[in-house]
Parts: C-alpha cells; sequence; structure tokens
C-alpha cells in the first residue's frame, strides 16, 4: 500500500510534507527528534509528526478531530496534532519518545497501540552523561529496525556533510544577516526528518545557501531570539519582522539540526539539550546572547505543556527582557498576543537607544 507524501514545490525551501506516492511500509512517522541516522540506514523514510501536523491546511481542524476521537480537551494541541496526523496519513509504525519529551507520549503510544499501530519506543537518559543507558537505546533501536549499528554510524558521517549546510545558512541569519528568522525556522526545524529525503534536503539547501550569499543584508533595528519549542501559532515571524525584530536564534529548532561537532551517535545525541534538563538548555542559550548579539528572548510555551514550568528557572537565569509567549491552537496571532509583542518590542528599541545615546 501507498501514501502521498513529501512532494516538493521548486521554491528552494524544504517544503513541509504533501502527499505523493511513496511505499506506506517504509515510512515510519517520530513524535520528536530521534537517531534518524537508524532510521535511514535501515532503508526506511522518517517522518516527523509533527511537521505533517502543523503543515497541513487543516491543521486546526486536525486538533478538533483528536478531541471528538476522545482526547482531552487540556492536552497539548501538538499531541492531538500528531495523533490525528497518524490516522488521516495511515501510518502503520511510529517511533515514540517516551523520555525526555512530552510527558504525554507514553499515553499516545498506548492509543496508537490500541488502534493496530505499531510503536518502536526511544528513551532519552535522564542525564546526557549516561552515555551507557543512550548506547544501549540506540543499539535497540537499531535492532528493531533490523539494520546493524555501524550502518548507522557511518550514516551520520554523510548526514553532519548535510547538516552542516543548514548550520551555514544559521550562521547567514546571525553573521550576514541574509536570512530571515522565519527561513531560518523552517531549515532548521526540518533538520528533524531531512524531509524523509536527505538527498533532496541538501539540494535545496546548496540552492537556499547559493540565494542568500547574493542577497542584501537584513536592515532591521532589533535582534532577538525566540527560545522554548517550536512555535504553533503560524505567523510569529513574519509579523516580528514586519515591526523590525530579526529573530537572529531559534534555540530548540537549532538544535535539531545537532549543532556541534561530534564524531559519534552516542557523543552526538548527548550534546543534543532538548531531551535533558533545562540546564543544559540555558547553557546553550547564554552562550548565544552575546555571540549573536541578542538584546531581548520571546520564551514560546505551549498550553498544557509541562515545559511551561521552565519559564521561572529561565527568567532566574538569563539576564535580558523576556516576553512569555502561550499559544494553545495552530492559527494566526490573536490582537492581544500582537500587542504584548509589539509592546516588547518597542521596548527594546527604547533601551537600545537610550545606550547607544550614553
Amino acid at each position: 500500500m501507498k501514501v502521498k507524501i513529501l512532494k516538493f514545490s521548486d521554491h528552494p525551501l524544504p517544503t513541509l510534507p504533501m502527499m505523493e506516492d511513496l511505499p506506506l511500509e517504509r515510512i515510519i512517522g517520530i513524535t520528536s527528534t530521534i537517531p534518524i541516522e537508524i532510521v535511514f540506514a535501515a532503508g526506511y523514510i522518517p517522518i516527523d509528526l509533527n511537521n505533517i501536523f502543523i503543515g497541513d491546511r487543516h491543521a486546526y481542524g486536525m486538533v478538533e478531530d483528536a478531541e471528538s476521537a476522545g482526547l482531552p480537551r487540556n492536552t497539548c494541541a501538538w499531541i492531538k496534532g500528531i495523533y490525528t496526523a497518524v490516522m488521516k496519513y495511515r501510518i502503520r509504525k511510529i517511533i515514540s519518545v517516551i523520555q525526555g519529551d512530552c510527558s504525554n507520549n507514553q499515553a499516545l503510544m498506548e492509543i496508537f497501540q490500541s488502534e493496530g499501530v505499531e510503536t518502536i519506543p526511544f528513551a532519552y537518559p535522564h542525564s546526557r552523561t549516561d552515555k551507557r543507558f543512550l548506547h544501549d537505546q540506540l543499539k535497540m533501536l537499531a535492532d528493531n529496525l533490523g539494520v546493524d549499528y555501524s550502518r548507522a554510524e557511518e550514516m551520520k558521517k554523510h548526514l553532519d556533510a548535510i547538516r552542516a549546510k543548514v548550520h551555514e545558512i544559521d550562521r547567514l541569519t546571525w553573521v550576514e544577516n541574509t536570512v530571515s528568522g522565519e527561513e531560518n525556522h523552517i531549515w532548521t526545524v526540518s533538520t528533524s526528518d531531512l524531509i524523509g529525503d536527505y538527498a533532496v534536503f541538501e539540494e535545496r539547501a546548496t540552492r537556499f545557501l547559493e540565494l542568500a550569499r547574493k542577497r542584501e543584508p537584513i536592515q532591521h533595528d532589533l535582534r532577538i531570539g525566540v527560545i522554548g519549542i517550536p512555535p504553533i501559532c503560524e505567523d510569529l515571524y513574519p509579523f516580528l519582522s514586519s515591526i523590525g525584530a530579526h529573530v537572529v536564534f531559534n534555540e530548540i529548532q537549532r538544535q535539531f539540526s545537532m549543532p556541534y561537532p561530534t564524531e559519534t551517535l552516542i557523543e552526538q545525541y548527548s550534546r543534543y539539550t532538548y531531551p535533558y534538563d533545562i540546564f543544559s538548555r540555558l547553557e546553550d542559550i547564554q552562550q548565544a546572547i552575546p555571540q549573536r548579539n541578542i538584546k531581548g528572548l520571546i520564551h514560546y510555551v505551549q498550553s498544557f505543556c509541562h515545559r511551561h514550568i521552565h519559564d521561572s528557572i529561565i527568567r532566574k537565569h538569563v539576564q535580558l527582557p523576556i516576553l512569555t509567549l502561550d499559544c494553545d491552537r495552530p492559527g494566526p496571532l490573536d490582537g492581544a498576543m500582537k500587542t504584548r509583542i509589539e509592546a516588547f518590542v518597542e521596548m527594546l528599541k527604547y533601551h537600545e537607544s537610550e545606550t547607544l545615546v550614553e
């Protein structure tokens, strides 16, 4: 049986999955960033369920469909979107991150099992220093997919070269200012699955870099960062750009691209900050602030997400103005959110102008 997925337009951006002929039995849905090197090495096609949910024209309706199917209203919309994406696209095999991501993934995995979907659990260790646990999980995943672990290490070398192109796109965002915050977001968030086809992804990244290097720099007055999970609201980046704010740092999306040079999968996925404690993330954020000359942060938090609790810790340790933005469902920013963002950006611009006068 086949499902249509991943049809690419002529625009040199990694497009979110659409429907095109691919063998359904080779597709593996993933609930979060996992070691895709193993999936590719095994001959499967990894598809980030978050991306096909939020990239769907009817993303809002997908949340409602999940609620109609019995998922609670006070559950994160990403979880509900993932559920509907699996049902809508008839995905029959998924890898679910049951430790190191959403606290509801265990229950979601059980729902999928009740629907006849094959589920493969993957867990990150509680501590990034527990490399024995991580090694065991990597090896177990390779065994589950029927591939020799050494082939995954070889695949890592190939994907590292592709990810390096995204790292260059990121550099052009904050050094040359020729890549917008929204483009940065799209490229980095797409590295979670490399749009299911790393060869096409690499080709598009190469084309995009050629275009970006020829651009004039973005002339915005203010440099800001967006931290927290990727926003569910669809127009945050265009709106920020329209009021003169250049997003030069997308924290978690950048982590999806595996931004640190590493030799092995164990080293790579132990340095990846997202699955671990907030202090791993804080170290990354605090390094980026002076390096990228960031003047303020927007901390995006998802309604009903346990990571919302981290906001107070971030505010305690980061000595920059922070706007906490809480959204529930897919869709555009509402008037109240736009007013808050505008006020925040104006405040940052005012303080920046005062600093320059002094």
